[in-house]
């Protein structure tokens, strides 16, 4: 299988090309030229595979040129040996027609652990020994993912960027206590935007990224994306697929996570609607409403994740929107950047909200999810799943609804417990979290800046 840019101009690769790339030369996202597909027949057949066998079933026609088989399964098995739960992906049920599917039961507790877990071996393999940067930014759960499941790899560097005072102290600690020599948390004077902005620069300019050897671990990257695949068809199949056609509610900011769902439903999985729940930084909401795409600020809430204005994936489907026309893509891209607004066509934005709905949740409906859930269930979510948890309920959409959990509550107790007067517990393996010392460097809004400590690795 090959893989095209969202602009049109880069040349194809295969799936190597497009893990190591990232970001297209171009400055679009890598996407399949094709979609592989699964047949009612087919899908079926996967209700009794375990967790590490669908995903070898799912991402195995995406790489086939890339990695073989057993040298994928080898990758996926070491993934998901480090999560804390049988089922990896375990579905909990809040009322009749309502789950949860659970995706905090890896090493760093969010949802983010599946893709990063994998990416860290395939990165490993791809390199075939050579030294790279990894480079990433992240609002929050991303970073401290990529350290976990990129340390153990001797060929890389690890260089994350946060926005300074912007994630809970649990994500922070995460990610500057690990340790590692390779492990490098930059607190950055600035949003979680700029951050992005900063990485978006530096894999734009094509030959600093040959020269220093920069990989991509944030979403922008399509392994990530592929990963993440896996659990809608998990959930799916568990609760009757393909006979049964789910709704799935996704908390999201970065639209990676949301689309993952949509390549499901391309390859072949039956569903209702993809719920798009949005906090106050609401883009994505705000799009599905009136088509279109404008910016309006980025502002803190009590979930952090989602703190984001520009929703980088979000390109991805647009490619679709726009007929896979990269060139008139690409010139909508330049345009938004300068306009900060992109206005879909009827036709387009027909088109999507054919499969997706919306809601934004702010801060007060979030701690009154919190508190309500666990007040009717003794269930006790996190504020990102609240946000998604709050969307189902608002919209209520017909037919099964799974609520994608997306963190650990512990990861921000201090939301938990305004909500419920209860702080969670973190889990045994980082029950000293807090205790541990830290190690932060600070950084400017500065492109410059950021370049002189890439180049002292």
């Amino acid at each position: 299988m090959l893989y095209v840019s969202t602009r049109g101009t880069a040349p194809k690769v295969d799936f190597k090309g497009a893990l190591l790339a990232g970001l297209a030369s171009d400055g679009g996202l890598y996407v399949p030229e094709s979609i592989p597909q699964f047949t009612p027949q087919q899908i079926a057949a996967m209700r009794d595979l375990s967790y590490a066998e669908l995903a070898l079933k799912i991402m195995a026609p995406f790489v086939a040129e890339s990695f073989n088989a057993d040298d994928l399964k080898r990758m996926i098995d070491a993934a998901y040996s480090n999560f804390r739960h049988e089922a990896i992906a375990p579905l909990t049920q809040l009322s009749k027609d309502h789950f949860v599917l659970e995706l905090f039961h890896g090493p760093t507790l969010a949802f983010k652990d599946f893709a990063l877990q994998l990416l860290g071996y395939l990165l490993e393999a791809a390199l075939e020994g050579k030294h790279a940067t990894v480079l990433g930014a992240t609002s929050g759960d991303t970073g401290s993912a990529a350290m976990a499941g990129c340390m153990h790899a001797k060929n890389l560097d690890i260089v994350i960027l946060y926005p300074h005072g912007r994630t809970s102290d649990v994500q922070r600690k995460q990610m500057t206590t690990l340790g590692a020599k390779n492990i490098h948390a930059l607190a950055v004077d600035g949003t979680f935007d700029d951050c992005q902005d900063m990485v978006k620069n530096l894999f734009g300019n094509a030959d600093y990224r040959a020269k220093t050897s920069l990989l991509a671990v944030n979403s922008i990257n399509f392994a990530r994306v592929l990963a993440q695949i896996v659990y809608y068809f998990y959930a799916a199949l568990r609760l009757g697929a393909p006979a049964t056609r789910l709704n799935f509610t996704v908390p999201t900011g970065n639209f990676g996570d949301i689309y993952a769902g949509y390549l499901a439903q391309k390859m072949g999985l039956p569903m209702g609607k993809l719920i798009i729940a949005s906090n106050r930084n609401d883009i994505l909401a705000r799009c599905v409403a009136t088509g279109e795409y404008k910016m309006a600020g980025v502002n803190a809430s009590l979930s952090p994740s989602m703190d984001i204005e520009i929703s980088s994936n979000f390109e991805r489907l647009l490619f679709d929107l726009f007929a896979r026309d990269g060139a008139a893509l690409g010139a909508a891209m330049t345009d938004f950047r300068k306009t900060k607004s992109l206005k879909l066509t009827p036709a387009q934005h027909a088109d999507f909200t054919a499969l997706f709905a919306a809601h934004a949740v702010d801060d007060a409906g979030t701690l009154a999810t919190i508190k309500s859930t666990y007040e009717k269930t003794g269930y006790l979510l996190d504020p990102h799943t609240a946000v998604g948890v709050a969307t189902t309920e608002k919209l209520n959409p017909a037919g099964v609804t799974v609520t994608l959990s997306t963190a650990h509550p512990a990861k921000f107790p201090d939301a938990v417990k305004q909500a419920t007067g209860i702080t969670p517990s973190l889990p045994a393996h980082l029950a000293d979290l807090m205790a541990r010392e830290e190690v932060i460097t600070p950084m400017g809004n500065d492109i410059t800046e950021l370049k002189t400590f890439i180049s002292k690795l």
